[in-house]
């Protein structure tokens, strides 16, 4: 089976094209079966269970992966779970521990928190320790990621969620993860704690940011970082698989982590996964399996 990401609604609308020498076909994320290895593969072999990251041509019943881009499957886990794993718990990895170090009675803002990053990062954040605050837009999405690990749940619709941020922890947060853009910046910045750090990894809500407060920036001296993973080299996705699999893989067996499944659709229906993405009304993730 295979996931289904924002990064494919956007591709199949010509906005989001894949790195140069990758394939068009849709898809980041795979789970299956092993049916051929190269000569040089000698930790993998025919017959695994695996997961991971691919640039593109995920949405095929085969298809070609690095083998450092795979995970062994997690024996908790279906294909369906596990086909809806690796770009959501990687990108939030790579944006809790790799860019912004977080640590242990650390507090983060997640922007998104019923997307599947959303979810990942409160439940990472859980596992290590650490506070997450969460936006939604309605209490069902509120209460699922409570479920999930989010200390501190706000409706964006009805409240400010700079004000609540500030008065409920008001030292602020180490991390924001913003996967909203559009008028946040300034607010963002109001929250942090000084060291701070925004990371941005999407922009549901407009490429271009409100009037920057530089006394904001430079008061808290806060840094502000963009990321994507899918334009990223293959020694740096490598590295970062290796990472995941050795500190977080085994609580997926032991049920501290684990995939929200949204919907699970058949090849037929998968006009109707890009449909659910485009509304916005998902908990989780939209998977596909071939049968």
């Amino acid at each position: 089976g295979f996931g289904i990401n924002r990064a494919d609604t956007l591709q199949r609308q010509g906005r989001y094209p894949p790195p140069p020498g990758e394939s068009e076909i849709l898809g980041l994320e795979v789970a299956g079966t092993v049916i051929e290895v190269a000569d040089d593969v000698n930790h993998w072999k025919v017959g695994d269970n695996v997961f991971g990251l691919v640039a593109g041509g995920g949405c095929a019943e085969e298809v070609v992966v690095l083998s450092s881009h795979l995970m062994p499957m997690p024996e908790a886990l279906s294909f369906a779970e596990a086909a809806g794993l690796a770009e959501v718990f990687l990108t939030a990895f790579q944006c809790l521990r790799t860019i912004a170090h977080v640590k242990p009675a650390d507090k983060v803002l997640i922007h998104g928190g019923a997307s599947g990053v959303g979810l990942a990062a409160t439940q990472l954040c859980r596992l290590w320790g650490i506070e997450a605050a969460v936006t939604a837009s309605s209490p069902e999405k509120l209460a699922y990621c409570e479920q999930n690990g989010a200390a501190l749940c706000i409706n964006y619709t009805q409240d400010d969620f700079a004000k609540v941020i500030n008065q409920a922890w008001p030292e602020g947060v180490s991390m924001v993860l913003d996967m909203v853009a559009g008028d946040y910046l300034n607010r963002n910045l109001s929250v942090l704690r000084q060291d701070g750090i925004v990371v941005y990894l999407a922009m549901l809500a407009g490429r271009y940011a409100d009037n920057l407060d530089m006394a904001l920036l430079l008061g808290k001296r806060a840094r502000i970082q963009g990321t994507t993973l899918r334009n990223r080299s293959d020694e740096y996705k490598s590295q970062l698989v290796a990472d995941f699999s050795a500190t977080c893989l085994p609580a997926f067996n032991s049920g501290a982590l684990k995939v929200n499944i949204d919907t699970q659709y058949r090849i037929d229906d998968i006009a109707k996964t890009h449909q659910r993405l485009e509304h916005n009304n998902t908990q989780g993730k939209l998977v596909v399996c071939w049968s």
